[in-house]
Formats: structure tokens, C-alpha cells, sequence
């Protein structure tokens, strides 16, 4: 998506112009999303994002950071803002290799650990004087 959004509109508040983009851009990502990928196990949807007053002046950011530098620009009272997301499809980290405990050092260890006992207070009868 390579997009010029207005920021200001006569016949709406600011924020509610705002949201419309935000909600655009989400939008736009979960369509992307759902979009088949080659390998799923293996790979997932990442974006390529651009974030500027124009598209010349667009600098590139992570798409964590883009609403935030969305509202950061329509901050300094810009008219206009150049938005360019791209997806793509890209591996997924691997996951580090746990060591795998044995069943049988698995029953030796909770054998030899020790449990707690609670110590419950028991309740003593009240003794009564006889005089």
C-alpha cells in the first residue's frame, strides 16, 4: 500500500481523521495476514514500512512504531502524510533446544525434593474454672 493520506478534513475533527487512518492501516495488515504463505510453519508476514510527510522525505520504520510516528506527525500540524507499507514473507526465528530430562531423573528429583507441610493451628478448647 503506497498511500498520501489528508490529516485535516473540514467536516470532521482531527482525531476522528486520525483514527480513519490508523483503522486503514490496520486494515490493511490483517488482510495481508490472511494471505497464504508458502511454508507456515517456517515463515511469517512482516512489513516493510515508510512513514513522511511526502514520499520523498519518507523514512523507513518498523511497523510497531508507525502509528506512533503517525500521531507524532500530525502533531507538527502537517496537512498531509505519505504512508508505504509493503508485506513480506520472512523466516521465522529458531527456537533454542532444551536439554530433555529423562523419566527416570524426572521421578528422582520430585522423589528427593522435600514438601513443605503447612502447620495448621488446631483450636484448643476453652477450659472452664470451676471455683
Amino acid at each position: 500500500m503506497k498511500k498520501v493520506f489528508q490529516l485535516t478534513d473540514p467536516k470532521k475533527h482531527t482525531d476522528r481523521v486520525l483514527e480513519a487512518i490508523k483503522h486503514d492501516i490496520r486494515k490493511y495488515a490483517k488482510r495481508e495476514k490472511r494471505k497464504d504463505l508458502a511454508d507456515p510453519e517456517a515463515t511469517y508476514w512482516d512489513f516493510d514500512c515508510k512513514i513522511g510527510t511526502t514520499a520523498e522525505e519518507a523514512e523507513a520504520i518498523d511497523y510497531k512504531e508507525l502509528l506512533k510516528a503517525l500521531e507524532s506527525i500530525q502533531a507538527t500540524g502537517a496537512t498531509q502524510v505519505y504512508i508505504e507499507i509493503m508485506a513480506k514473507a520472512v523466516p521465522k526465528p529458531s527456537k533454542p533446544i532444551k536439554e530433555e530430562v529423562g523419566e527416570e531423573e524426572a521421578v528422582e528429583e520430585t522423589l528427593t525434593k522435600e514438601v513443605p507441610t503447612k502447620e495448621v493451628p488446631t483450636k484448643e478448647e476453652p477450659t472452664k474454672d470451676t471455683d
